[in-house]
């Protein structure tokens, strides 16, 4: 477990998960000691114990992929706290999520209040999770590119996510992506800058980096 900030409202901490290096995020309010967890990638015995002393309330589900839903079933047996997810990556989950959310609405938690932005492209129902100036974002963006697609069309949609819900953002936000280290949007929205400032082939997708595509 890593504690990645800090303040006097929030607590958020990384932990590196499964057999994928996949991140899961633990946001507690330091007031009331609420919590949501996002992701359920493995290894459920670590995040049940990193869980004791909080209040669960939610597991925010990014999106449905393997690597961030492998111990999702066992993490909502031991919790029984409701399931929260986009209904476009809804049916793909191993298990029927509770609650369906979209682009904008929020999720309270204590003092904590989570904006949802609704992101596509990685998959259909891809979710990010902003409070202040903190972006849990998922796989739609990491250090030095977007997240993987599989089309160029998929790639233009996340494309579009990213300049429509992301770098709109003010550019001290900090992202805790799904996989990797952290970074800062002034960062990447510099790189990304420069990589749109250049030609590109049109069926362009797949793993794509802000700094060699």
């Amino acid at each position: 477990m890593v504690n990645v900030a800090k303040d006097d409202s929030i607590r958020i901490e990384k932990l590196e998960l499964g057999p994928f290096g996949t991140n899961a995020y633990i946001l507690i309010c330091r007031r009331t000691g609420a919590s949501v967890l996002v992701d359920a990638p493995g290894e459920a015995g670590k995040i049940l114990t990193q869980l004791k002393g909080t209040d669960p309330k939610y597991i925010l589900m990014t999106h449905n992929h393997m690597d961030h839903t492998g111990v999702l079933a066992e993490v909502k047996s031991a919790l029984n706290i409701p399931i929260v997810a986009h209904c476009d990556d809804a049916g793909g989950l191993p298990l029927n999520p509770d609650t369906l959310i979209n682009d904008g609405d929020v999720i309270s938690c204590g003092d904590i209040q989570l904006r949802v932005l609704h992101t596509p492209g990685h998959t259909p129902g891809s979710l990010c999770f902003l409070t202040g100036n903190y972006l849990i974002a998922g796989d739609t963006i990491f250090p030095d590119g977007p997240g993987k697609t599989g089309s160029a069309t998929d790639f233009r949609r996340i494309m579009e996510s990213l300049t429509s819900k992301i770098f709109v953002l003010p550019e001290d936000t900090l992202i805790y992506p799904g996989h990797g280290n952290s970074t800062i949007l002034k960062k990447e929205k510099q790189a990304f800058e420069a990589f749109f400032a250049r030609d590109h082939d049109p069926n362009l997708c797949g793993d794509v980096l802000w700094s060699s595509a």
